[in-house]
């Protein structure tokens, strides 16, 4: 089993929505993809797409948006992106999802090799300034949401590496520490995949390790529209995290 990663897909959603508005490289960049996809994805590889996936706002109007990703080669596994108003309950989604794909939200599941966990994060507080309340409140939430995917993850994958999925950076190149990283270092994450950059925001990302957990960037401009194939995954340390203070 290989293991790739990509997201921001913007799927047109059911009405012709051009992404080459943001700027000429956008164009047919689905077709890109597609083509690097069947060129280097088996049926046995699991491909992790970290939200963003659809502009539909209705679920059925991300039907056709679904099937196209759900007849490429390999198992899928979504979480949610900020645009993704589409996704209704986690019950309706997996309802309307192809054979072979997933979606997860603040939740894991045990794909085998390895675990996988995810939830869609937000922005988080940068140079010493507090969030504005609205923002706070969800910071708070998706950290809770994330410390629970986490703590499932955990219980099902015993000496097997933890896979975190989330849609917003967990860190930037300039800010490594922030409780995101915190939560993904205490429950021993062997790798943490993202999207959400895009254009000049592609140079605040991070890739690379960072106190023993691996991150790697996956908006698909960020990579040229393929898919990035992820390293072989190490074993955990299978210490009990610690104690809150």
């Amino acid at each position: 089993m290989r293991l790739f990663a990509i997201a921001d897909l913007h799927l047109p959603g059911g009405d012709e929505k051009p992404m080459n508005v943001f700027g000429p490289h956008w164009e047919r960049h689905f077709d890109k993809i597609r083509a690097d996809w069947l060129a280097r994805v088996s049926d046995g590889d699991v491909v992790l797409i970290a939200g963003d996936v659809s502009w539909a706002m209705q679920l059925r109007d991300a039907a056709p948006d679904l099937a196209a990703i759900g007849a490429l080669p390999g198992r899928k596994v979504l979480i949610k992106g900020n645009h993704d108003y589409w996704w209704s309950s986690l019950t309706q989604v997996r309802d309307i999802l192809p054979d072979g794909m997933l979606a997860l939200q603040h939740s894991a599941a045990d794909l085998g090799d390895f675990v996988v966990c995810g939830t869609r994060g937000w922005v988080f507080p940068t140079g010493g300034e507090p969030l504005p309340e609205s923002d706070e409140k969800i910071y708070r939430r998706e950290l809770a949401r994330l410390e629970l995917a986490l703590r499932e993850a955990q219980a099902l994958a015993g000496d097997r590496p933890i896979v975190a999925m989330t849609h917003y950076p967990p860190l930037f190149d300039a800010q490594r520490d922030t409780a995101f990283t915190a939560l993904l270092e205490r429950y021993h994450a062997a790798l943490a995949v993202y999207g959400h950059l895009h254009g000049n925001g592609i140079r605040a990302g991070f890739s690379g390790e960072h106190h023993g957990v691996r991150y790697a960037l996956t908006s698909c401009d960020s990579l040229d529209f393929s898919l990035l194939q992820l390293p072989s995954l190490p074993l955990p340390d299978t210490k009990e995290p610690p104690s809150d203070p």
